[in-house]
């Protein structure tokens, strides 16, 4: 069967999900979730990519990403891939696939679901029952996005800038967000879009990508979708 080709276009962002294989880890120490992050890095710089947002969990990892071009984040993806795959096959002596084929990405309408999004990835920790607040979770955007930290991996999307007219007046705009849960129409509307490969986004933005792409954009499914759960085995290192 032929793969369905992906939503393409430049300066939109794009959610992003990679799991283990069988959902199995594919982080095992603290040096592979750095090691991963300094991948992601060069990679996302090589192929235009803004990171805006990451959560590195045991067994899976999420990104929100806007390319620049239009096979930008194929190519920063298969370059990870390549390299972070190699370095866990090495260090651990091990074989074969580490990842659970190819990740799955949906574009995003960043004027109406950026920070939903954004707080769906970084409050992943807390939904997992590792820590009781994002800013625990060591492995994640979070204390860029929210406290400031320097981060070389994080760009700013610009409604995040629209936040404040200084760094201190965006963190503190962005933690507000965090004082209230996501409801579960919007964890399944995230989940929905990124399992099936479809567009997170107002019913004009669909349009507008499908009158673009030519592609569905919307479940055709009846009734509630079968979706792919976060569930799966965390460890904190």
């Amino acid at each position: 069967m032929a793969r369905k080709p992906r939503f393409v276009l430049p300066g939109v962002p794009q959610h992003i999900i990679q799991r283990g294989n069988n959902r199995n880890p594919c982080f095992f120490s603290e040096a592979d979730c750095q090691k991963y992050l300094d991948v992601l890095h060069e990679a996302a710089d090589k192929n235009e990519v803004a990171i805006h947002a990451y959560v590195l969990m045991t067994n899976h990892v999420h990104l929100l990403a806007t390319p620049n071009l239009p096979h930008s984040i194929a190519v920063m993806m298969q370059d990870i891939g390549r390299k972070y795959v190699r370095y866990i096959n090495k260090g651990y002596s091990r074989t074969g696939t580490l990842w659970e084929g190819r990740y799955k990405a949906s574009l995003v309408d960043s004027e109406a679901y950026l920070f939903t999004c954004m707080r769906y990835i970084e409050l992943n920790p807390v939904r997992a029952g590792m820590v009781s607040h994002p800013g625990e979770y060591f492995w994640s955007s979070y204390s860029c996005n929210a406290a400031g930290k320097t981060n070389p991996l994080i760009q700013a999307h610009p409604l995040y800038d629209l936040c404040g007219s200084s760094p201190t007046q965006r963190c503190r705009a962005y933690r507000e967000l965090f004082l209230s849960d996501l409801d579960s129409a919007q964890i399944h509307q995230i989940r929905e879009a990124v399992c099936k490969e479809l567009v997170l986004g107002r019913d004009s933005f669909k349009d507008k990508v499908k009158d673009m792409t030519q592609r569905q954009v919307r479940s055709g499914q009846p009734g509630r979708p079968r979706i792919e759960d976060e569930a799966g085995i965390y460890y904190i290192f």
